[in-house]
């Protein structure tokens, strides 16, 4: 028992010291981020993203923000051998605009997601702390209106992954991909 609350205590002291200055971005506008975006950029140290990083291309995310002020998300993306990954969720809205949080049914962990930055017709940067019992890992995206990045847009998106302790070999910008059918 005692070795459980130190480590869940490590774990909250982790999540507080990383997330203690990324902040929402002022006057978030849930209505705006409705929409189709393009996941063009992950930034992790996470093993997943590690072990995989070299084989992930760029999908599609469905926001729509829900009546209650939530958002579900839906994101897709084509696998080289033609099947399509798929996976959704319901990101619960906080006290604080542009922050949300949810758990992931697929990983089982505790998502805390944060909108740092939007330019609501070109793109929007999302930093996102996520923890399980052991586990916590920093993940920062880049969602695009398109699936082009501009070359200031990689800057901003790398410096701001250094600056939250993300390794330079773990920042990608995703190769091209086509997109899933709709089916």
């Amino acid at each position: 028992m005692r070795n459980l609350l130190l480590r869940m205590m490590s774990v909250l002291l982790c999540v507080l010291a990383t997330r203690a200055d990324v902040l929402p971005v002022k006057d978030f506008n849930l209505t705006k981020i409705a929409g189709k975006w393009y996941m063009t950029a992950f930034a992790t140290n996470a093993d997943w993203f590690v072990n995989n990083k070299d084989t992930m291309k760029i999908g599609t995310a469905m926001i729509e923000p829900t009546e209650a002020g939530d958002l579900y998300m839906s994101y897709a993306n084509l696998e080289n051998d033609g099947t399509c990954w798929r996976m959704a969720h319901l990101a619960n809205k906080t006290d604080n605009p542009g922050r949300f949080a949810y758990v992931s049914e697929i990983w089982k962990n505790y998502n805390d997601m944060i909108f740092v930055d939007v330019d609501y017709d070109e793109y929007a940067l999302i930093h996102t702390i996520k923890s399980s019992h052991t586990v916590v890992d920093v993940l920062n995206n880049l969602f695009t209106r398109t699936p082009v990045i501009s070359e200031a847009l990689k800057q901003n998106f790398t410096q701001f992954s250094l600056d939250t302790g993300i390794s330079p070999e773990n920042i990608v910008v995703l190769a091209e991909n086509d997109e899933c059918s709709e089916n």
